[in-house]
């Protein structure tokens, strides 16, 4: 069993394993492993909150006849274990550990979250959540059997319908707040938006860098400028809009594909609380291009459609939202979120490439589109 101690702090012995696994299968009588493979599970994207993806797989017996086991273990943290935690400013690091919601991941797992879904989304059944220490809990999951399905635009309305859905589900409301975090908009004003993101947007440097003045004109830094010295206002208008379940991170890579699964498998509840009408569309919409893995083309068109599949959404669930409402809320989610902090200041160090230019080209074309979607939404 010397491999389970690969697992470092989230690891448990071959009696524990057993117990766990004879739960998850509803196994009569005495379970014994017989043999287990732990192995580091890649992943390219950096989390603040993760510690350690592994997966688990070996062979058990019980009463009804040896079977295989395949699980995923994930440790999720506080920011602040995080050794990117040292580039925040010592006097903001108190504010910034806060504002990172670590606990909603497992208290969601210990939640029966998705039992309340809607049809055509699930997640990952928890086998164990496990705190190690105060500040970090080992997720122990079902592993998944992921398939590579493209985004095109039937499967981008398609998850956008099902997140309407989602956000209007009367089943779902009650754990809205399952992570039990007093946060909102405002919060994020006063913590990374104005002491990180504002102050960017003044820095004249900032704006001279090449990778920058290449593809952020003149007339696209004055809009992002004064919506930035608006965003007191704005904050405070989507806080007075229509607050509703959200994933809170609805990109396409936490949208799986998996196998023996009609519709989609939501995964990374790290961000999941109520939030504006909407708001969950603007990573369906740009996640995957705020990565690298495709260009933004034609933002607004691919907006209109998932916002129209999102309010039919709503209404599947008897949520009479307006329209504009929900384009507002989702207008002034993204701007704050995604729009006024689009300029890729973390590229800034690198050596120049094309690949950089392109990377710089499609978050100017993210900030002109939450700029011109903001001046075409209003609530009348």
């Amino acid at each position: 069993m010397a491999g389970l101690t690969a697992l470092g702090a989230a690891a448990v012995d071959a009696d524990e394993l057993a117990t766990m696994l004879a739960a998850h299968h509803h196994l009569a009588g005495p379970v014994e492993v017989l043999d287990v493979e732990v192995s580091e599970f890649p992943y390219e994207l950096v989390s603040i909150t993760t510690a350690a993806r592994h997966r688990v797989r070996g062979r058990l017996r019980s009463p009804a006849g040896e079977r295989e086991f395949a699980l995923f273990v994930k440790v999720v943290q506080a920011w602040e274990r995080s050794p990117l935690f040292a580039q925040v400013p010592e006097h903001l690091r108190e504010m910034a550990a806060a504002s990172v919601p670590w606990r909603t991941e497992p208290l969601a797992y210990r939640s029966d979250l998705g039992a309340r879904l809607p049809d055509g989304l699930t997640m990952p059944t928890a086998v164990a959540v496990r705190d190690l220490d105060e500040l970090s809990c080992a997720i122990w999951l079902e592993e998944l059997s992921v398939l590579d399905v493209p985004w095109d635009d039937e499967r981008h309305a398609c998850a956008a319908r099902l997140l309407g859905r989602l956000a209007g589900s009367a089943a779902v409301a009650p754990l809205a707040g399952v992570g039990g975090l007093d946060w909102t908009l405002r919060d994020y004003l006063g913590g990374r938006l104005g002491n990180q993101v504002l102050p960017m947007l003044a820095d004249d440097g900032l704006w001279a860098h090449p990778l920058v003045a290449g593809a952020f004109d003149a007339d696209l830094r004055s809009r992002l400028c004064a919506a930035g010295e608006r965003a007191v206002e704005l904050v405070e208008e989507a806080l007075d809009l229509p607050h509703l379940p959200a994933h809170g991170d609805a990109c396409p890579n936490n949208l799986l594909a998996v196998e023996g699964v009609d519709g989609f498998v939501l995964i990374d509840y790290g961000y999941w609380m109520p939030m504006p009408a909407g708001a969950d569309l603007g990573q369906l919409l740009v996640g995957d291009v705020q990565i690298g893995r495709c260009r933004a083309g034609d933002l607004a068109a691919r907006d209109a459609a998932l916002l129209d599949a999102y309010v039919a959404g709503l209404r599947d669930e008897g949520r009479d939202v307006p329209l504009e409402v929900v384009a507002r809320g989702h207008a002034l989610h993204h701007l704050l979120l995604t729009g006024l902090s689009s300029v890729p200041w973390e590229h800034l160090g690198s050596p120049p490439s094309p690949e950089l230019e392109a990377v710089a080209e499609d978050r100017a074309a993210i900030a002109r589109f939450c700029l011109d979607r903001l001046d075409a939404t209003t609530i009348s």
